[in-house]
C-alpha cells in the first residue's frame, strides 16, 4: 500500500487513490487554491494548495517506493561533465 500525499493545508490521501490532478485557471486560483485533485471514491475533486507538480512529485515517489523497485538516479552534472561535453 502507498503512503499518504500531502495536498497542503493538513488535507492528505493515498497516493494509489489519486487518478487526475487539474491546475486551476488563474481566475479561480487564490486563497490556497492551486489544484484540483481527483480520487478514486470521491465524487467532487478535492482543492489542493499545491502545486499540480509537486503532488505529481510526491504520488511518483510514493508509487515507487510501495512497488520495492528503486528509483534511478539522476546523474550529477559537474564542471567537468560539461567539458568532457565540448561546453
Amino acid at each position: 500500500m502507498a503512503r499518504m500525499v500531502a495536498l497542503g493545508y493538513g488535507k492528505f490521501v493515498r497516493a494509489e487513490r489519486v487518478f487526475a490532478v487539474i491546475p486551476l485557471d488563474a481566475d479561480e486560483r487564490g486563497d490556497g487554491r492551486r489544484t484540483y485533485v481527483h480520487v478514486d471514491g470521491l465524487s467532487e475533486p478535492i482543492v489542493a494548495s499545491r502545486s499540480e507538480r509537486a503532488i505529481l512529485t510526491d504520488v511518483e515517489a510514493a508509487l515507487v517506493e510501495a512497488s520495492g523497485v528503486p528509483r534511478k538516479r539522476r546523474a550529477a552534472r559537474t564542471d567537468a561533465g560539461q567539458e568532457s561535453l565540448g561546453l
